[in-house]
């Protein structure tokens, strides 16, 4: 056996039923740290989230005004094309020594075919200016909230 300090003191022993004790709760590690951590990591997901939806947004808006562009290009060009239509097609009429060489079934072919490509492309135009419209205003709004 060891021996074990005996103390120099008077030790008092009270009994549990006696006196009642509150036991202090377990005071809990703090990760403020780690929670602070947490909420940059967060914070900086929102922010690259913001970031990506500002340049999706700006990418919509250039690909919009290109695709305004080329379809303003072709529905200006259309008119020459269907003038050139007509006139190869009174060339074949005439080759053909056909009697009615303005009323042929080739001429109103290319008539047929201006009012449909022009009814195309202008509301595929208008859709892209919708789009373009939509784009920059989303834009607009990303770049509001990352400021």
């Amino acid at each position: 056996m060891t021996s074990q300090p005996v103390p120099n003191e008077t030790v008092i022993l009270l009994p549990s039923n006696v006196i009642s004790f509150s036991q202090a709760e377990k005071p809990e590690p703090t990760n403020q740290g780690q929670d602070s951590l947490k909420k940059r990591l967060q914070a900086e997901v929102k922010v690259i989230g913001v970031h990506s939806s500002l340049a999706g947004s700006i990418l919509s808006a250039l690909s919009a005004m290109v695709g305004f562009i080329l379809l303003s290009v072709n529905l200006a060009a259309l008119n020459p094309a269907s003038l050139q239509c007509e006139l190869d097609k009174r060339n074949i009429s005439t080759r053909l020594l056909s009697y009615d060489a303005y009323n042929s079934p080739y001429t109103t072919d290319c008539y047929k075919a201006k009012a449909s490509l022009a009814g195309t492309l202008s509301l595929m135009l208008i859709c892209t200016l919708l789009e373009f419209c939509l784009a920059v205003l989303t834009a607009v709004l990303r770049w509001k909230q990352t400021v």
